[in-house]
């Protein structure tokens, strides 16, 4: 059964996307015209690409936070629109590569672009996506927002490669798994915040808050997604417990292996082992269902939720100085968006 802590039940219904953008509908159509036009190149093979990823966009809740940040501020310019475009670039980039490091065969619901094409293809449409980050970046003229994006550009091959040392591990800690996280995820929903305030003039004490309110809202985003992976498939509608398929240890089975006597955790630690390597000597299933029981008993997913609901207080704090209006309580949604969705 998929399990939802009461305090994050607080608001309701969860939210959709479309929902969130209400406030910034016309800002935000300015972006995907934007970020469609980014998406094209007079390579017959790149644009046949492109038109792929273009076809099968995700939330896009990164140009959503670039956007919702300047209007908070001082209001959205053209510099926020290419600010938008050039992160939600980096961030599709990201995606491609790391479906090449992880051999992902799915993303978004179709086949990755490694899987449809080759490893080399990806590799390369990755990085023409990146020197289109750059290009834009020029045209943006703005130190600051150069730093912000080359930064977590950097935190997020980091995150990659910390990923890849620490990660990969059951007996990794929950302060490294904390570390993986806001490498891989939370760095660039913060570099949204603070970019999308800058690119709108804001003072340096707005971006600020606004960093923290992204980096504590990445942060609860991710443990979301981490709770996922422990949800019946027919629950959430697609494949679950890929983290664990993959060797990948999140906040749920760390909090329960530390939970438990080192009998039944070096137990369990075999067992997600073999199902890893997909041993012929388990029924794979059962294994899932099993570590799935696990988690459950020693209320590994209720703790996750409670440091998202710790997160989520650090977040709206970060939002207590800015007046009350549409684009604040948009964050405040999205916030709530980002712990009750249920995909």
């Amino acid at each position: 059964m998929y399990i939802v802590d009461s305090l994050t039940q607080s608001t309701g219904k969860p939210t959709e996307m479309n929902t969130l953008r209400q406030s910034i509908q016309s800002e935000f159509l300015q972006f995907d015209q934007a970020f469609s036009a980014a998406l094209s190149s007079d390579n017959h093979l790149i644009d046949n690409i492109l038109d792929y990823i273009h076809t099968k966009r995700g939330k896009q809740l990164r140009p959503v936070l670039v956007l919702l940040s300047a209007a908070i501020c001082k209001g959205v310019t053209d510099k926020t629109i290419n600010t938008a475009v050039s992160l939600e670039l980096l961030h599709t980039a990201s995606l491609i590569h790391d479906d090449v490091v992880d051999n992902s065969p799915m993303r978004r619901g179709v086949k990755s672009i490694h899987e449809q094409w080759n490893n080399k293809i990806a590799i390369l449409v990755g990085d023409f996506l990146l020197a289109k980050v750059i290009s834009l970046l020029t045209e943006i003229r703005n130190t600051s927002i150069l730093s912000i994006v080359s930064e977590v550009g950097a935190a997020l091959s980091s995150g990659e490669l910390i990923q890849m040392h620490d990660g990969e591990s059951m007996w990794i800690t929950e302060e490294q798994y904390l570390r993986v996280i806001q490498h891989k995820t939370a760095h660039l929903f913060a570099a949204c915040c603070e970019a999308g305030a800058v690119s709108s003039g804001a003072t340096a004490k707005q971006s600020h808050a606004l960093k923290n309110f992204g980096m504590y809202l990445g942060l609860c985003f991710q443990l979301k997604d981490d709770v996922f992976d422990y949800s019946d498939v027919e629950d959430l509608g697609k494949p679950t417990m890929n983290d664990l398929r993959d060797g990948k240890a999140t906040l749920p089975i760390i909090i329960s292996l530390q939970r438990a006597s080192k009998e039944e955790a070096t137990y369990i630690k075999k067992l997600a082992e073999d199902l890893t390597n997909q041993s012929p000597h388990i029924n794979l299933f059962e294994a899932e269902q099993e570590i799935r029981s696990f988690v459950l008993r020693y209320d590994g997913i209720r703790y996750a939720y409670q440091i998202m609901e710790k997160y989520r207080k650090k977040a709206l704090d970060a939002l207590a100085s800015f007046p009350d209006n549409k684009y604040k309580e948009s964050l405040a949604t999205l916030l709530d968006y980002a712990i009750q969705r249920m995909h």
